[in-house]
């Protein structure tokens, strides 16, 4: 019986939804401003075909052709300057805190949820703040700190400074990454807020959506054959510790 509610228990353990979430970061090489991760679906969403100006809502589908759809409220969508827009072309989104932040609500997504947000980061400073949510559950808030653990502080990082051709070099105190984020397993989100806690502008691009492969949970009927399996060993064991002590 012991063996039984232990392989059950670790059954269990292996779809369990983890109690606390903490987000995966890596980053893509020094001046690359799009994501290179591997996924099952991926969208992304560049500005270029947006109006500029402030407080912009507009639906998107990240050229998924309607597999991911979502919504950007109250936005602010700018032109090319030394602090944004990857390849220092096209356009970018930003917020300041007189803004009070931008919100990015997901109307349709796979089945499987959305488990990954890769976005160009660019003049990171103190104030950036960008936060995932699951309905109206808090899961997990990305600061500068848990960015510079990895990529330290400017200028010694390798990812300091603006890459683009047009601005090569500028703003040397600032960092410039593309940061790939992974919920935990068995997390995924469904809005993204991003906002500015002090004095500066968080500038992002290259908006990417997707979901991680994740091995899938077994049917009903696989699992009844599965708890078959584990009472047929345990029923053999019984049977040869029996025989054993007869003997």
């Amino acid at each position: 019986m012991r063996t039984l509610l232990g392989l059950a228990a670790a059954a269990a353990a292996l779809f369990a939804t983890p109690a606390s979430a903490v987000a995966r970061l890596t980053f893509e090489a020094p001046g690359v401003q799009n994501s290179t991760q591997t996924l099952a679906i991926v969208g992304v969403e560049r500005f270029d075909i947006r109006q500029r100006g402030r407080d912009r809502t507009f639906a998107t589908d990240f050229g998924t052709g309607g597999l991911i759809r979502a919504v950007y409220r109250d936005v602010r969508i700018d032109g090319p300057n030394v602090y944004g827009s990857a390849g220092g072309v096209g356009n970018h989104a930003v917020t300041f805190q007189s803004d009070g932040g931008y919100e990015l609500v997901f109307t349709h997504a796979p089945r499987q949820g959305l488990s990954y947000f890769g976005y160009w980061l660019s003049a990171l400073d103190w104030n950036n703040r960008l936060s995932f949510y699951n309905g109206d559950t808090l899961i997990e808030t990305i600061t500068p700190a848990s960015i510079r653990a990895d990529l330290r502080n400017c200028p010694t990082s390798a990812w300091c400074g603006n890459p683009t051709p047009a601005f090569q070099g500028r703003v040397r105190h600032e960092m410039f990454a593309f940061v790939n984020v992974f919920m935990p397993e068995g997390t995924t989100f469904d809005r993204i807020r991003f906002f500015q806690a002090g004095g500066g502008g968080y500038e992002s691009d290259n908006h990417t959506v997707g979901f991680v492969n994740m091995p899938s949970v077994p049917e009903p009927a696989s699992w009844a054959l599965l708890i078959t399996g584990f009472g047929l060993v345990g029923f053999a064991a019984r049977r040869r510790s029996t025989a054993g002590a007869s003997a």
